[in-house]
């Protein structure tokens, strides 16, 4: 294979231990991103796939249900085919119990004549959190938490800040705050890695990026799907914990962050930590929750569960002050998408007032930044309409599409975080005083969502009628409304 990547981008050999190997997140996203950096040769066969399953299955079974999520890098190329053969080459099964520890020692002799080199085992736990205790537990007790042992864990971290400190206590007694990666997989995501490069590798717009010049920002992320299967999972945590927590925080702190001194993993993680702590109190009247009409049939019984949740964020600090934050993400809405909206405020006077014809619209600039799906940037401004007879004018456009100007595929987000994670890199993972940042915002957000049953709304709406924006003079800016 010839590899399409820097040597500055190459790893050392690693094993990667998958323990839930055979569960949904393993099979859509883990070993589907592992297979596409085999094809770019970032993994070679000196690495190691260890794919720790509960239930006994062989390696054609395991094949059958992987083949429809790597089915796209197969067809690739020609060539695939047989690189695909050879990926699974790299795939060792161990039928492990992780209650009962069964199969625990199989794992430790496949790992254990590699003990006395430097390669990183990558314990990738994708199984419940209920179980994460246990699964460190037998990683120690086989004597595999060793200085270039990594665990990796997926949110989420607990179900409030309590048992998020117990959880991570558990990481605690076995591995250092350094070898813990707390994944998120929207940091991982080529336009949220943009908008860092957007803001702090071009001084005209973080010259801008303050409550002088911006309105407003709204961050959407909107599914256009139900729960389907998760839905007892889901019932359990709900759109605050399931989506608030992580991945929408996430985001006001990289827009909100201050600049870093260097781009290095504490550095960021410092100033995201910043914001969270700089995060108001939030009113009962800008949060409102929302439940879409046929959750309890599908869950075949009444709950209080929300599918959607919207609320205005305050930041108090001096870059932010008086500046909302409108943040919503919700089930069985209108779209799929999701993305951010920075409205810059309106010009302080309008030099052609006078010689505009009729009620042109006077529209504020805007960056939008579409993290999912056809990612890319748009700013739009207002131009001059061509031709003589005065000036005119309309809404245009400059319009980054990452799919049209890059020919090669964007790789998924699990593919950056997996070979950041084998690098020994943590920029974009969470660190545990973030993760307690966070649910400190957020436990009595979740207090006041029981005090009033979500309000219902129809699928394929973009939720609940509006309640937060419009008393505060503003309103969305729907996705599909962005192109007209």
């Amino acid at each position: 294979m010839k590899t399409n990547i820097p040597e500055t981008a190459q790893l050392i050999p690693s094993d990667f231990v998958i323990i839930g190997g055979s569960g949904d997140l393993s099979v859509r996203k883990i070993i589907p991103a592992l297979f596409w950096r085999f094809l770019d040769n970032q993994i070679n066969n000196k690495s190691g796939i260890i794919v720790c399953v509960r239930s006994k299955i062989n390696i054609d079974e395991l094949e059958s249900k992987l083949i429809p999520h790597c089915q796209e890098a197969i067809e690739d190329k020609p060539e695939n085919k047989i690189h695909w053969n050879n990926f699974l080459n790299l795939l060792t099964i161990v039928n492990l119990d992780v209650v009962s520890g069964q199969g625990s020692s199989e794992l430790s002799s496949i790992l254990t004549n590699k003990i006395g080199t430097s390669r990183p085992f990558i314990f990738y736990l994708a199984i419940s959190s209920s179980l994460f205790g246990k699964a460190c537990n037998l990683i120690n007790k086989e004597g595999l938490n060793l200085p270039q042992s990594r665990l990796v864990v997926e949110k989420p971290i607990g179900h409030n800040k309590s048992s998020a400190i117990e959880i991570n206590n558990q990481f605690a007694q076995y591995f250092e705050e350094h070898q813990i990666y707390r994944i998120d997989h929207y940091l991982g995501k080529e336009t949220v890695q943009n908008l860092m490069a957007l803001r702090f590798a071009n001084t005209f717009f973080e010259n801008q990026w303050n409550n002088k010049n911006i309105d407003n920002v709204q961050i959407t992320v909107a599914e256009s799907i139900g729960v389907a299967d998760r839905i007892s999972y889901y019932n359990e945590y709900g759109a605050i914990r399931d989506m608030l927590q992580n991945h929408l925080l996430q985001l006001i702190c990289l827009v909100a962050m201050e600049p870093p001194s260097y781009f290095e993993a504490d550095q960021v993680r410092d100033e995201k930590l910043r914001v969270l702590k700089s995060l108001r109190v939030l009113d009962n009247k800008d949060m409102q929750t929302g439940q879409y009409q046929s959750y309890e049939n599908e869950l075949g019984k009444v709950s209080s569960t929300e599918t959607f949740i919207s609320l205005k964020v305050d930041i108090d600090n001096w870059r932010w002050a008086g500046v909302p934050f409108y943040v919503r993400t919700g089930k069985k809405l209108s779209t799929r998408a999701s993305e951010i909206v920075i409205t810059f405020k309106k010009k302080p006077h309008d030099i052609f007032s006078k010689i505009k014809e009729g009620k042109e619209e006077d529209t504020p600039n805007r960056l939008i930044i579409r993290v999912q799906p056809q990612e890319g940037l748009k700013l739009k401004l207002t131009s001059k309409a061509p031709g003589p007879g005065g000036m005119r004018f309309f809404p245009s456009e400059l319009n980054l599409s990452f799919g049209e100007t890059f020919s090669d595929r964007l790789p998924d987000a699990y593919e950056r975080l997996l070979m950041d994670v084998a690098r020994g890199n943590q920029t974009l993972f969470m660190r545990l005083d973030e993760v307690l940042a966070a649910w400190d915002y957020i436990d009595p957000i979740l207090e006041k969502a029981t005090l009033d049953r979500p309000q219902l709304y129809i699928e394929g709406t973009m939720g609940p009628e509006d309640n937060i924006l419009s008393t505060n003079g503003h309103q969305w800016i729907d996705p599909q409304e962005e192109d007209k």
